[in-house]
């Protein structure tokens, strides 16, 4: 049992959590497409040619279907019994089926008018049905794949499920695969496993993946543990991480470092001072002059005629307008008193990040990680040679690349530095099958690629490489524990002679 001093951990989700509440971030899902969006009220939302609102679905268990209606609202849709097998009316062979466009009798000014009346998709499917001549004539599995069609396209079914690393991997992947690297979900959950990610751990992660291997791994962890994580540029990318909808308590271990500070963290001459912007430290001194406020309010408003410069027809007005603007007699207190507060939430917030970047540096200089995980648009040889001197020996490390050749120059290179064992390049090969009664085969469109992994474990380095007088002492010992075998071994091809 912990003390009652000792800090508490993550709790346990509410049994009230698997219902939807307004502020959540949840995951549209109609067919085989995905999108991830926050729930928010009399906020429209357009997903798949559709416009609707998701007031009603807070209250509502996740995995509910809606029906979109009029106006937008959502509504839950009600089962219906689909007929049965021995009611339907199916022909035998569809060779004598011509398609000729002329079997429909509902035209497309008919369809829009059933529309404009506020007919439901699932009755238009059925007068589709009815006025078809030759639906009769098809085959059962001709029928069912007709009907699956049309409710595609006239039925607007949308269900709202719970994020997780499976579905927000396999969005990104299907949407928008150039921002994560064009990496595979089952190639992710490759990286999840060879990386031994799992609660408790002291990991570091760099990723270029919009957060989404970061996402993974907090999943996986359950808010238990930290993870360091490195990132390019002025500030990580995190919208993946944001769509889990993770609780405050999971951010409480996450960690981020400057890449490029890594390299003073290497050699020792890392320092607090090192952290330290110049835009704060500039900031600071023109507070001290009291032009603090006047230069942050010229910026904000030059910013603000930019953006409306295009929707202004009189360059007259817009240049007095700028000259007004940029005047501080015209300011108001009020005006400046915002300001005021919104640079101190700044500074508030910069020093707390530099407190974070601080607290990351200790736990990197420790160099005790439990394991280490790169997923970047960068080359991975340089990051992996550096960052392996802060995972701890005996750990594993998995680097991804969505090409070969960066992980064969990057395997050639660990193989010469040695410190690491078991290293494998591999690809991951995925297909996937329908699976319907007597019509289970393999599907006939399959992706290309989902990328390379290169994985591993470290070892500890051969001291007796690092010190020379070791090194010279072995050598001694070596030569007397020789010479005695010498005689010994050019007896052996005589005897075998």
């Amino acid at each position: 049992m912990e003390g009652s001093g000792e800090q508490p951990g993550p709790q346990p989700q509410h049994p009230g959590d698997h219902r939807i509440r307004d502020g959540d971030f949840v995951v549209l899902k109609r067919e085989d497409v995905f999108k991830a969006v926050q729930v928010q009220r009399r906020k429209k939302v357009t997903f798949e040619k559709q416009w609707f609102y998701l007031d009603n679905v807070i209250g509502h268990s996740y995995g509910t279907t809606f029906e979109v209606t009029s106006g937008g609202s959502l509504q839950p849709k009600k089962k219906r019994e689909e007929p049965t097998a021995e009611t339907k009316e199916a022909g035998t062979d569809n060779r004598n089926i011509v398609d000729d466009g002329k079997s429909q009798k509902l035209t497309q000014d008919d369809i829009k008018a059933l529309k404009d009346k506020g007919i439901k998709g699932e009755e238009i499917v059925q007068q589709l049905i009815e006025n078809s001549t030759t639906f009769r004539d098809k085959t059962e599995f001709a029928q069912d794949k007709y009907i699956k069609k049309k409710k595609k396209k006239y039925e607007a079914i949308i269900t709202v499920v719970k994020p997780s690393t499976r579905i927000l991997s396999i969005m990104y992947y299907a949407r928008e695969p150039g921002k994560i690297n064009h990496m595979r979900y089952d190639t992710l959950a490759q990286m999840l496993t060879l990386g031994n990610i799992r609660a408790g751990n002291k990991m570091i992660v760099m990723e270029t993946c919009a957060g989404l291997v970061l996402g993974a791994m907090m999943e996986r962890m359950g808010g238990f543990g930290s993870i360091i994580q490195l990132y390019p540029g002025g500030a990580p990318v995190r919208a993946a991480t944001a769509c889990f909808g993770f609780p405050k308590s999971f951010l409480s271990g996450l960690y981020e470092f400057p890449l490029n500070k890594v390299d003073s963290l290497l050699h020792g001459t890392f320092s607090a001072e090192m952290l330290s912007s110049e835009p704060k430290d500039s900031a600071l001194i023109e507070e001290s002059n009291g032009t603090l406020e006047e230069k942050q309010a010229s910026e904000q408003e030059n910013e603000d005629s930019m953006a409306e410069a295009p929707e202004s027809n009189h360059p007259e007005d817009q240049e007095t307008m700028e000259t007004i603007s940029q005047d501080p007699e015209h300011k108001g207190p009020k005006e400046r008193g915002s300001r005021k507060d919104y640079i101190q939430e700044k500074q508030r917030r910069q020093e707390e990040q530099r407190k974070r970047h601080l607290e990351a540096a200790a736990l990197l200089s420790e160099r005790n990680a439990d394991g280490l995980i790169v997923a970047s648009r960068f080359h991975p040889t340089p990051l992996l040679l550096s960052l392996l001197d802060f995972v701890a020996p005996s750990r594993p490390f998995v680097v991804y690349c969505q090409y070969k050749e960066p992980l064969l120059e990057c395997y050639t290179k660990l193989r010469e530095r040695g410190g690491v064992i078991n290293l494998r390049l591999s690809e991951t090969w995925l297909r996937n099958y329908q699976v319907l009664p007597d019509r289970s085969h393999p599907k006939l469109l399959m992706s290309g690629g989902g990328g390379y992994l290169l994985s591993g474990f470290t070892v500890a380095m051969d001291n007796l490489k690092a010190d020379t007088s070791l090194r010279s002492n072995a050598s001694t010992l070596e030569s007397h524990e020789t010479e005695e075998p010498a005689a010994k071994k050019r007896k052996c091809p005589e005897s075998d002679s």
